[in-house]
C-alpha cells in the first residue's frame, strides 16, 4: 500500500465510482475499463505521488516519486 488509501479515498481523488473501483480490483486478468476512467485514476495517483515506471526489461511498475521532483 502505498498511500494507504480506501477505495473510497481514490474515488474521491479521482471522480470515479466506487462501485467502479471496486469492479475493477476484483476483475480477474486484464482490465476492461473506459480509457476515460483508467486515466482519470492513473491522474489522481500521480497527484498524489506515485510514479508509474514503464515497461524496461524489468517489468512495469509503481513508487513513490522522491520528494521535491516535479514532473
Amino acid at each position: 500500500m502505498l498511500l494507504r488509501w480506501e477505495q473510497k479515498d481514490l474515488a474521491e481523488a479521482s471522480g470515479v465510482s466506487l462501485p467502479s473501483i471496486k469492479r475493477l480490483e476484483t476483475q480477474p486478468g486484464q482490465l476492461s475499463a473506459q480509457e476515460r476512467t483508467l486515466s482519470e485514476l492513473r491522474k489522481a495517483l500521480e497527484k498524489a505521488g506515485v510514479e508509474f515506471i514503464p515497461e524496461n526489461g524489468g517489468g512495469a511498475g509503481v513508487r513513490l516519486a522522491k520528494r521535491g521532483k516535479k514532473k
